[in-house]
């Protein structure tokens, strides 16, 4: 059995927050310059190099890349042989969240309510999902979302005759659907199978998946590298000025459903796609 003190949660959260609003994720940053060098519209182009820009001022001048410093979506997978100590676990994550907003001057976005609309003034609570897995480490992803993208999402309960040609057309309306709203080129993440809830948590963690990693599942892979090709061909291009970059990836998770469905999550994000990755 491996100790860890929650206190490592804290302060590793607390530092991840600052990271993934500040700087690219490595193959975000190598996908964003390779579309900038690919563009092929004069105004699509001009639109990604003054991306680029941004992101290079930001990371000079220690400013956040986007204003909307998102809702901290965390992801938890520990290990069964960890045991955690000096306190609670879900307390030292919001802590760690509440200090990397707080310290790090990021924008408070989460209001206690959803009707009543009080900011609670730190950002937290986060969203934080839990997965039990083997060994003895805690790998910690902390996603911050923000909501012009996320309220281009959609889930669609589809059915099982419904095929995988029903599949690439639910993604195709909810990318058509979201048009410049999602502030592209966007990452695309879907999760197909399990239920509603299980589909739309796919889909969400999809987009952590490197984005010059396709799936291992033959017909996952064609179905990524197709729906990226059909996406890009749209035209609504790189803010939404037109062009050949609509999306940088689309990454598919999948698992079993039910005989009478077919869930489909299409969780869209936009240009810096968020993440920061570390393993305890």
């Amino acid at each position: 059995m491996r100790m860890i003190d929650v206190a490592d949660i804290t302060q590793n959260i607390k530092e991840m927050c600052i990271e993934a609003n500040h700087f690219l994720t490595e193959d975000m940053d190598h996908v964003l310059k390779r579309a900038t060098e690919e563009e092929r519209a004069p105004l699509g182009r001009q639109i990604l190099c003054q991306l680029q820009e941004n992101l290079k001022i930001a990371g000079e001048d220690m400013i956040p890349i986007c204003q909307d410093t998102g809702m901290a979506v965390i992801f938890m997978e520990v290990g069964q042989d960890v045991h955690f100590e000096g306190g609670l676990l879900e307390e030292a994550v919001n802590e760690g969240v509440r200090q990397g907003y707080t310290e790090g001057y990021l924008r408070k976005s989460v209001v206690d309510d959803p009707i009543l609309r009080k900011n609670t003034g730190d950002n937290t609570p986060a969203v934080i999902h839990y997965e039990m897995v083997s060994g003895d480490q805690v790998r910690i992803t902390v996603a911050p979302k923000g909501f012009g993208s996320e309220n281009m999402s959609r889930v669609f309960m589809l059915k099982p005759a419904d095929g995988i040609e029903g599949v690439k057309k639910a993604i195709l309306t909810a990318v058509k659907d979201a048009g410049p709203n999602a502030c592209p080129p966007m990452v695309v993440g879907v999760g197909i199978g399990g239920t509603f809830e299980k589909c739309a948590l796919m889909a969400k963690k999809a987009l952590t998946r490197p984005v010059d990693q396709r799936s291992e599942i033959p017909y996952v892979r064609e179905l990524e590298e197709e729906m990226l090709a059909q996406i890009n061909r749209t035209g609504i291009g790189p803010g939404g000025l037109g062009g050949t970059t609509t999306a940088l990836a689309v990454n598919v998770n999948t698992y079993p459903t039910h005989i009478a469905g077919l869930p489909v999550a299409v969780n869209i994000c936009c240009h810096v796609n968020r993440h920061a990755v570390r393993v305890l």
